[in-house]
């Protein structure tokens, strides 16, 4: 089973996805931030590194999700080969700072990739305002994201909230304003009651091996 954790930049993905992890059991798949060779340099001169950047993460991602259809564990991935496509890439290109031929090259390539891919069993969103998203990119300090700018992560809000709107697979989306899970064991459990009752119904989780996702359904916490 693969499960994704998706949302804006400091909304808490790593952080739920290593929790979820300990909690079910799931191996988790994190996105690849620390050892990027293009990271640093993009958010320096982003109309310089933007196309470089996102075919790093598209070649990671596309490799990982290649090797989670393959796989038999249950699998929770922090963000999603989808998020980079239909969000980062776009925001990007939108404001300027990813050439149209450089987006059009992309796109080609996610699109022949996409008849390998599949959407997640199940996707966890966490919505977060700007201000939220803000104290958090603060709060851990890594230095290369001090210097992003407001509009792109509220470019990025828009593009998540619209591709929400539309998404048409398993959804959970929890209030990351408001349900603190990093740090309130009542507010991880309203998450994980959530996944219980999307994943098991009414039933008691099993033990993974024996797991099986419900229909396509859509719960939301507001």
């Amino acid at each position: 089973m693969h499960i994704a954790v998706a949302g804006n930049i400091g909304c808490g993905k790593t952080t739920l996805t290593k929790m979820l992890a300990k909690r079910y059991g799931w191996t988790p798949r994190f996105e690849p931030v620390d050892n990027n060779p293009y990271l640093a340099d993009f958010y320096e001169d982003m109309e310089r590194w933007s196309f470089n950047l996102q075919i790093y993460f598209l070649n990671k991602r596309f490799k990982e999700v290649v090797e989670i259809s393959r796989s038999k564990e249950y699998i929770i991935q922090d963000r999603t080969i989808f998020e980079d496509a239909c969000i980062f890439a776009p925001n990007l290109h939108g404001q300027g700072k990813m050439s149209d031929r450089d987006f059009n090259n992309y796109r080609d390539l996610f699109d022949l990739m996409m008849s390998l891919v599949r959407l997640p069993d199940l996707l966890i969103y966490i919505r977060s305002s700007i201000p939220n998203i803000v104290a958090q990119i603060q709060k851990r300090g890594r230095e290369y994201e001090q210097t992003i700018r407001l509009d792109y992560l509220e470019g990025l809000n828009k593009r998540y909230e619209e591709w929400i709107g539309g998404y048409k697979g398993n959804l959970i989306i929890v209030d990351g304003d408001n349900v603190k899970f990093e740090s309130n064991p009542h507010d991880f459990q309203i998450v994980t009651d959530m996944i219980d009752a999307n994943l098991y119904g009414l039933f008691p989780p099993t033990p993974p091996s024996e797991a099986q996702p419900r229909s396509d359904g859509q719960d939301q916490l507001l």
